[in-house]
């Protein structure tokens, strides 16, 4: 059993600050349960180009609201609290924030916290070793 406190992941290495957004890790790969999950805010009034090329990833938002563009047709998908997306496709995308947005995000196949967007937005595959 394990039991993960936010409290405890702020201010750590697992928590992971970009232009846009501020990332909580709380299951990592290292943890060996085949997904990772991430507490995750949006700030307000930006736009965050992401295309994971490598991993499948789910969004439940649990607070704000924005909208995810697909880029592939360009559709406009609103998000708001208690409403989940899937990237289920490796979805190039938008996401962009009307409110600051704080969202739970689980990615197949987990990754390991070391992960940094490309310049496409991408998160490489990180081995074990790595």
């Amino acid at each position: 059993m394990k039991v993960v406190k936010l409290e405890d992941i702020i201010g750590s290495e697992n928590e992971v600050k970009g232009d846009n957004w501020t990332s909580r890790r709380l299951l990592l790969k290292k943890d060996g349960m085949g997904y990772s999950v991430h507490d995750t805010t949006i700030k307000a009034g930006t736009e965050t180009h992401i295309w994971y090329q490598n991993h499948l990833e789910s969004v439940y938002c649990i607070e704000g609201d924005g909208e995810v563009e697909t880029l592939k047709d360009n559709k406009v998908y609103p998000i708001k609290a208690n409403e989940i997306y899937a990237l289920d496709q490796n979805d190039e995308h938008l996401l962009r924030a009307n409110t600051d947005m704080r969202m739970v995000c689980v990615f197949d196949p987990p990754i390991t916290g070391r992960e940094i967007h490309d310049e496409n937005g991408v998160y490489p595959v990180v081995g074990d070793d790595e």
